[in-house]
């Protein structure tokens, strides 16, 4: 909780010249606030008996009190709109941060984070956190010195009574302390399973066909339940133990009142010309406002919990460690491809399972590349590293002779263009998906990469052609419309070098084999990497590396594999 304060105060540090506006006003709020009760006393004692009253004198005294709630009432607007512009400049601050900063992140982070939890972290909890420091700015202050003004009037008036109202001071603080530290670890725990729970409802929703499909509903909703029980109940806790603080500072703050109703009573009765009614009355209305701020700051600090709860969250993803950028070189290959080495790589996602092990490769430029073998033998991972999502744990991967570790990411990436079994399309026109890679494409050059891919026909189709708005991840576009669309977007770039993951996969056959003819046109003179089940879309490789467990156990042609009779010729006859 202290290193997360100490985070937020830092962001705070950038707008210290409002949070100094902001004080001064509130000092000035409270003085205005103040001075009320001191001028209500005296008018109070302006009626001195029946029929000796001075309106006059009191009239005059009315006039300053209107003037100075008129004057309160515009500032403390003020000073809000100031608490707002502090407050929402940090949150801007932080979500700006935070998503920067996934722009950064190793692949591997993504990976081993549910999105739905990533996404609750940068929505609800970064609105608590606003909430809590809205309220913070808004009261804190404002109450603190609140306390201190009255304790300054209260002296002035009747230094005696005040200590009273002084030594009874420690009790709100002390249950105040005791319910934080409980209130804290309860909404930090919130905070988690609301996480929990919005990854949850992302993953059901975003495979809503396959949970109905495999008929998981009555599961799924068995799951949901159990998570949201699990937050109902800390959230009731919470919220339980949080809400013991105010009505706790009450109960002392009105014993407070009462012994100074008490002790002001007997020293009017007592010294009606030292100790007047009307400095019992100011008095009173002190003790008031003295406790009130009490509660307010009790309230503060409960909803402080909560907000510093869940930015602990939010800034935890901020400090996370972000890949290494700090290499300036820079690898450009020519359009005729690229040399590409794999020198004794060696790999693991699990220190404790290794996966590519002793992977050595010559890739000439322009040669076309295929990597088969069966599900999680590591042919995916060698394009992870091919294109640096991970690094290698040991031995190298050289592009035109250059380590790929030694160079900028983005100056590696521009040099590829992959088309993944997993197609991603945002939300926008067919036009904006298709430009991604190259966005000064003309309309002849975007028309020309959709009829080579053979996406023009249906685009066509659309209510607005390449104009159509298609929604998240491609809305109600079949699938192989989308995997069309992706294979569009890199026929658009023509990238020297090729990564083909299952490109075709959603596609049907005879659409496949027009594209087969169109990538290779487009890989003549490209060196590409060919990741593929369907063998019979790979025998016009180069070179065909055979992947088990992590290593290279064949490599050849189609026609060499075939003759050597090992796993290869297993694979093919059995397709």
């Amino acid at each position: 909780m202290k290193d997360t304060i100490k985070r937020i105060i830092k962001y705070i540090g950038k707008y210290r010249f409002l949070l100094l506006l902001t004080m001064f006003i509130s000092l000035v709020t409270v003085a205005g606030q103040l001075i009320i009760p001191r001028l209500q006393g005296n008018a109070i004692d302006k009626i001195i008996e029946a029929g000796n009253v001075d309106f006059g004198g009191i009239f005059k005294i009315i006039v300053i009190i209107l003037a100075c709630v008129v004057a309160v009432a515009v500032l403390q607007w003020v000073m809000n709109a100031i608490n707002n512009k502090i407050t929402y400049s940090i949150v801007h601050d932080i979500r700006k941060d935070a998503f920067e900063k996934l722009q950064h992140l190793p692949v591997k982070y993504a990976d081993s984070h549910p999105t739905g939890d990533v996404v609750s972290a940068m929505i609800s909890d970064v609105d608590q956190f606003a909430d809590g420091l809205l309220m913070g700015f808004t009261q804190f202050f404002s109450g603190v010195m609140t306390i201190l003004g009255t304790l300054v009037f209260m002296l002035l008036i009747n230094w005696r009574i005040a200590l009273v109202v002084v030594l009874m001071t420690p009790l709100s603080f002390l249950v105040a302390s005791f319910v934080a530290k409980r209130t804290y670890k309860m909404f930090h725990l919130q905070s988690i399973t609301r996480g929990e729970q919005t990854s949850f409802i992302d993953e059901m929703i975003g495979n809503q066909k396959v949970v109905q499909a495999y008929s998981r509903e009555k599961a799924s909703m068995e799951t949901f339940d159990e998570i949201n029980e699990r937050y109902r109940n800390c959230s009731l806790k919470a919220i339980f133990f949080s809400s013991l603080t105010n009505p706790s500072t009450r109960l002392i703050n009105n014993v407070v009142y009462a012994i100074v109703t008490l002790v002001g009573a007997f020293s009017v009765i007592s010294n009606p010309l030292a100790f007047t009614v009307g400095k019992l009355s100011s008095l009173l209305s002190y003790a008031t406002q003295y406790a009130k701020p009490f509660n307010e700051i009790s309230g503060v600090i409960t909803e402080l919990q909560n907000s510093i709860a869940c930015a602990g969250r939010i800034l935890d993803i901020i400090e996370e460690k972000p890949m290494d950028e700090s290499m300036t070189d820079e690898v450009s290959v020519e359009d005729n491809g690229g040399d590409v080495d794999f020198d004794s790589v060696e790999f693991a996602y699990d220190p404790a399972k290794p996966l590519i092990k002793d992977f050595t490769l010559k890739v000439q430029a322009g040669q076309k590349v295929a990597i088969v073998g069966p599900t999680g033998c590591g042919k995916t991972t060698v394009i992870n590293l091919l294109i640096r999502f991970y690094d290698v744990d040991s031995g190298s991967i050289s592009l035109e002779g250059k380590d790929i570790r030694s160079v900028t990411r983005h100056s590696l990436r521009k040099n590829y263009g992959m088309v993944l079994q997993e197609t991603w399309l945002r939300y926008g026109t067919i036009r904006d998906n298709l430009i991604i890679g190259k966005p000064d494409a003309t309309e002849e050059e975007i028309i020309a990469a959709a009829k080579a891919s053979h996406a023009h026909s249906f685009i066509k189709k659309l209510p607005n052609g390449y104009d159509t708005i298609i929604g998240e991840d491609g809305g109600s576009l079949s699938q192989g419309q989308k995997q069309l669309l992706c294979i569009t977007r890199v026929m658009l770039c023509l990238p020297p070098l090729l990564i083909l993951d299952e490109a075709t996969s959603s596609i049907d056959t005879r659409t496949e084999v027009k594209i087969q003819e169109a990538f290779a046109r487009m890989m003549e003179g490209r060196t590409s990497f060919i990741v593929a089940h369907r063998l019979s879309t790979i025998q016009s490789a180069d070179i065909i590396l055979v992947m088990k467990d992590g290593n290279i156990i064949e490599h050849g042609n189609h026609e060499e594999l075939l003759a050597l009779g090992g796993f290869y010729k297993q694979l093919y006859e059995s397709r």
